[in-house]
């Protein structure tokens, strides 16, 4: 959810003192809330299906956080990446063909990274690596070219607003009073706000290993993946404020609870953070400042991580054109503000804004910490002050990126829960109607004390693929008799740990595209999305270039 700070903080004032105004209503074939990439995709799909469309958002910049920061995209086997998805790339390759793409950089000394594969079909290229103006610019030429409204700050009266009508939602209004009608509405948030507010059963957190046969579900105490914990270290690190006294009281971010049973369910999440745009070239560069609550305290376990020996703090600066970074979290302590955003999800939206605006002290709180203060190593301190953000992305934002990396909310749980056992092809997958192929990947859920008295992350998991996966219609839709006009590409039913591969963008663009083709057909043929014929649906989706099993691309 893009959260424009001090223009939200207007909005949410604005709100309360609304009661009055009259409702104001449009009408539409089919209403998408959201302005993610899946938002656009949906849209776009059901403008070209002949359909009234609308996008209605609290964002002000589509795109989420693929327009967001997350420019060097996690692809997995970019030959499943079909559709508008494939043409979202291939309008960023064409974008960097030019010679005009290239202001702070050559592209001969960018070396053609994120060039992507040859063209599946003979002629789209693609190119998976971009600047979030770029990005950002793609989806606003797909919206403008397909003449398709956006009402942009807008949010949802998640209370009062969406009203249901013989079991299919009727409307939906805005704080701001203004109610949008549709015969299908598509529920592309990241938080899954219209799909709660309808009624539709979904959770949060984690479940039990045992309650759908995973390994990698639940507490994962003790299960050390990729290099973002402790275990790194040349020496274990004291979780206490004086180091090795338990009477002292604990860190900032450590949780002093026991961190519960291995393979026990929980209502954790895993960690949030905002992937910034840094730049090194001097004239594009706003170095890193003191933010306005700054607090040494916080860092001091990151102080001890460098005093053990850690050396790779730029290990995660993934170079993107014209110079910058798309820059994400590493190591034992790193942009990822573990445990800071367990009640997100079904937080209210000045609450939201709270959690926003902790994790953005935090992380401007871990940049200047990291280029200033003296018990980091020199030379990591001399190097990280000559980055800083770039001047020329999220202009109106003071160079921060709008969108925050929801990694995960609330997800549906729906007609078919797409489980790991499904990703790691020991069961079946009905209905496909896209594929994934991304490792299975969670990040650190918490920050715990182990039985030994040192401190430890939890909940990092990378397990790989045996292959490309199928996702199921059936994981798209609420069960039947909940919802018969409501469709969630983002929010999709699945276990956190399968979640853990599906939540990448390229996915979400892919559901967004199958979410609108169903919709429509359920429209055209006046049933519920429950009852949508897979046959015609699969039919429409391959005509457009979706990948729906593996077979579609040796057709190709």
């Amino acid at each position: 959810m893009h959260l424009n700070y001090r223009p939200w903080a207007i909005a949410a004032v604005a709100a309360l003192f609304i009661g009055s105004r009259p409702v104001t209503a449009e009408s539409f074939d089919i209403v998408v809330y959201g302005g993610t990439s899946a938002g656009v995709t949906s849209a776009v799909q059901a403008k070209r299906m002949g359909k009234s469309v609308v996008i209605v958002c609290p964002d002000k910049h589509l795109g989420g956080v693929s327009s967001g920061g997350l420019g060097f995209t996690d692809t997995g086997d970019k030959s499943v990446i079909g559709g508008l998805a494939r043409e979202f790339y291939h309008r960023v390759w064409k974008h960097y063909d030019t010679a005009e793409a290239w202001k702070w950089q050559k592209k001969s000394d960018y070396g053609g990274k994120g060039q992507g594969t040859p063209a599946i079909d003979g002629v789209q290229r693609t190119m998976w690596i971009f600047e979030p103006h770029v990005a950002e610019q793609v989806f606003e030429d797909l919206i403008r070219e397909e003449h398709i409204p956006v009402r942009r700050g807008r949010w949802l009266d998640r209370e009062q607003g969406v009203k249901i009508r013989n079991g299919r939602i009727a409307s939906i209004t805005m704080l701001n009073r203004e109610s949008y009608e549709g015969r299908m509405f598509i529920d592309a948030t990241y938080e899954g706000d219209l799909m709660a507010a309808a009624g539709v059963s979904y959770t949060v957190g984690r479940e039990s290993r045992g309650q759908y046969g995973e390994n990698w579900n639940g507490v994962q105490t003790g299960v050390l993946h990729h290099r973002h914990h402790f275990g790194v270290l040349r020496e274990p690190v004291s979780p206490y404020v004086v180091k090795g006294d338990p009477t002292s009281g604990v860190l900032p971010g450590i949780n002093p609870e026991h961190p519960g049973d291995y393979g026990a369910a929980d209502n954790k999440l895993q960690a949030y953070c905002y992937r910034m745009c840094l730049t090194r070239v001097p004239e594009n560069r706003i170095p890193f400042a003191k933010p306005e609550h700054y607090d040494v305290r916080r860092y001091e376990l990151l102080a001890r991580v460098f005093e053990a020996g850690w050396t790779e703090a730029f290990s995660k600066f993934d170079p993107i054109p014209n110079a910058k970074t798309d820059t994400n979290n590493h190591g034992p302590v790193n942009t990822d503000n573990i445990g800071m955003n367990y009640d997100y999800p079904e937080a209210g939206y000045e609450r939201r804004l709270e959690i926003l605006n902790e994790h953005r002290n935090y992380q401007q709180g871990l940049l200047y910490f990291i280029a200033n203060d003296p018990r980091v190593p020199e030379d990591i301190r001399t190097r990280m002050a000559t980055w800083g953000l770039a001047k020329d992305e999220f202009t109106d934002n003071d160079g921060w990126p709008h969108q925050i990396y929801v990694r995960e909310a609330r997800r549906m749980i729906g007609e078919f829960v797409m489980t790991e056992n499904e990703l790691l092809k020991k069961r079946p997958t009905p209905d496909s109607v896209g594929m994934g192929s991304y490792t299975i990947d969670s990040h650190n859920v918490q920050r715990y004390i182990t039985p030994e008295g040192y401190v430890q992350n939890e909940g990092d998991i990378g397990t790989g693929l045996k292959g490309p996966y199928e996702i199921a219609y059936e994981s798209l839709v609420p069960q039947k008799g909940q919802c018969a006009n409501l469709i969630v590409p983002v929010c999709v039913s699945a276990t956190h740990i399968a979640f853990g591969s599906i939540r990448m963008e390229p996915v979400f663009m892919i559901l967004g595209q199958s979410a609108a083709t169903a919709a429509a057909i359920a429209m055209d043929h006046d049933i519920p999305v429950q009852d949508v014929n897979y046959q015609e649906l699969r039919n429409h989706l391959r005509s457009d270039g979706q990948i729906l099993e593996l077979s579609d691309v040796k057709d190709r």
